[in-house]
C-alpha cells in the first residue's frame, strides 16, 4: 500500500523537480493534486513551475556542488529531472549512497542527457534500427564522416543540446561549415562534439509516450499511449496531433522498440527493473519500417496534446507512475496542439486575442507564464479537440494564430 502524507508537515511525501518550465509546471500540478509537497528548481527566478510549487529554488543545476547541497538540504523522497542540463554524476553519487531516489534512475538521466550515450545504447548495445551516424570533434572530422559514407543529405546535431538548438540539415558541401558553426553555437558546452546522421527518407515521425508503472501485484508493466504525430522546424516542435495514423505492423514495431529502450533505461543499480515514469520515444516511420531517433525519460513537448486528448494526460501519467500508482493511457478524443511563440524579445509581455482563440469550438489555451519572451521562445500552446485530427489541427493552428503576444505599454 502506498501512503501519502500531508504537504508542509513532517509526514509529507516530497518531490523535487530539476527543471521547472512549462512541462515541469504541469507535472508539479499533477503531483499536488495527489497531495505531494513539491520543490521546483530552475536556473532562473519565477520559472513557470516556481509559480505553482510549494517551494521555489534557483541554482545552477549543472554545478554538482550546488545540486548536491540543495538535495541534501531539502531531503526530498525523490528527485525528478525535467531537463538535460544537470550534473548527472552528482545524482548518480547521491543515488548510489542511498540519499535520494532519482526518477526513473540516475543512469537513465545520464545516458539521455547526451545523444552519444543514448545512440550507442540503442544501436550498439540493443541493436535497434537507427540512421547511420558518426560522432565528430572537429569540422575536419565532420567532412571526413560525410565523405566516408554518411553522404548528403545529412543532419548535424550537438551531442548536448535541447529543443532542437544547433540542429540543421546539410544538403551539400556548401552547408558543412555553416552547420558546424551552428551546432557549436547551439550546444550546451563550448567546443562540444556533434553527431552527424545519414538522412532517412521517412514518411513521418511520431512520439510514442511509453509508461512504466506498477500493477496491482506491484510488478512493473509497460503501457503505451496512442502515437502522436508532429511537425518540427529545425528540430523544434511546432504542432502535434493524436492519434497519428499508422499501419498496424509499424505500430507494433514502434512499441517493441520503445519497450526495449525504456526497459533498459529502467534498470536499477543492482540490475533490477526499478525505473518508473513516462518516456517520450521519438521514431521515424516509412511504411512498415521504423527507426529509433531519441528518447527522453520525462514528459515530451509534443505530448502536450494529451492535455486535451487523454483521460490522463502525460503529466498525470508521469506523476502517477513515479508514485507507484496505476495508470490509464486510453484516448478520450482526437486532438491537436499548436505552439504560441513569443514573437518579441521582451520581459513581462502581454497576450491579446485569447478570448478570440477560445471562441473556436473545442479549443483551450495554456499560457506558460515565462517571465521573459524571445521571438522564437515557446510561450504557450493552443489545444483543440475534434471528430478527427485534421479538423483538430486546423483549429489548433487557428487558435494559436489568434493569440498575439506584445510588449506591454
Amino acid at each position: 500500500m502506498t501512503t501519502f502524507g500531508t504537504p508542509l508537515t513532517k509526514n509529507a511525501t516530497k518531490v523535487m523537480l530539476l527543471g521547472s518550465g512549462e512541462l515541469g509546471k504541469e507535472v508539479l500540478i499533477a503531483l499536488q493534486r495527489l497531495g505531494v509537497e513539491t520543490v521546483a528548481v530552475d536556473r532562473y527566478d519565477n520559472a513557470p513551475g516556481h509559480q505553482v510549487a510549494h517551494h521555489a529554488r534557483t541554482i545552477t543545476m549543472s554545478d554538482p556542488a550546488q545540486l548536491a547541497a540543495l538535495i541534501e538540504a531539502e531531503k526530498p523522497d525523490m528527485v525528478v529531472p525535467e531537463i538535460e542540463a544537470i550534473a548527472t554524476p552528482a545524482l548518480q553519487a547521491l543515488e548510489a549512497a542511498g540519499t535520494v531516489r532519482v526518477v526513473p534512475t540516475a543512469r537513465a538521466t545520464r545516458l539521455t542527457m547526451d545523444r552519444e550515450g543514448i545512440r550507442r545504447l540503442a544501436a550498439e548495445t540493443l541493436g535497434l534500427p537507427t540512421s547511420p551516424y558518426q560522432f565528430c570533434d572537429s569540422l575536419a572530422e565532420l567532412q571526413a564522416a560525410i565523405d566516408g559514407g554518411i553522404g548528403y543529405p545529412c543532419v548535424v546535431k550537438p551531442v548536448m543540446s535541447s529543443s532542437g538548438k544547433g540542429q540543421s540539415k546539410i544538403d551539400g558541401p556548401a552547408d558543412v561549415e555553416k552547420a558546424w558553426n551552428y551546432a557549436m553555437e547551439g550546444g550546451r558546452v563550448q567546443g562540444g562534439r556533434i553527431i552527424v546522421e545519414g538522412f532517412i527518407d521517412f514518411d513521418y515521425e511520431i512520439t510514442l509516450l511509453t509508461v512504466r508503472a506498477k500493477n496491482a501485484a506491484g510488478q512493473i508493466e509497460t503501457h503505451f499511449c496512442e502515437p502522436i504525430g508532429h511537425v518540427q522546424v529545425q528540430g523544434d516542435y511546432v504542432e502535434s496531433w493524436q492519434p497519428a495514423r499508422m499501419a498496424p505492423a509499424a505500430l507494433t514495431l514502434s512499441q517493441d522498440i520503445a519497450r526495449a529502450i525504456t526497459s533498459d533505461l529502467g534498470t536499477g543499480l543492482n540490475g533490477e527493473p526499478a525505473g518508473l515514469g513516462l518516456f517520450g520515444v521519438e521514431l521515424f516511420v516509412k511504411g512498415d519500417q521504423v527507426w529509433f531517433s531519441e528518447v527522453s525519460p520525462r514528459p515530451h513537448d509534443t505530448g502536450m496534446v494529451t492535455m486535451i486528448t487523454q483521460w490522463q494526460n502525460e503529466f498525470e501519467l508521469h506523476a502517477r507512475a513515479i508514485l507507484g500508482l496505476p495508470v490509464d493511457t486510453s484516448l478520450k478524443t482526437a486532438g491537436a496542439s499548436a505552439v504560441i511563440y513569443g514573437g518579441v524579445d521582451a520581459q513581462g509581455i502581454v497576450f491579446d486575442g485569447v478570448d478570440a482563440a477560445l471562441q473556436i469550438p473545442g479549443t483551450e489555451v495554456r499560457l506558460f507564464g515565462k517571465p521573459e519572451s524571445f521571438s522564437r521562445r515557446r510561450m504557450g500552446v493552443a489545444l483543440a479537440r475534434a471528430a478527427d485530427t485534421d479538423a483538430a489541427r486546423d483549429n489548433a493552428k487557428k487558435a494559436a494564430a489568434l493569440v498575439k503576444p506584445r510588449v506591454a505599454e
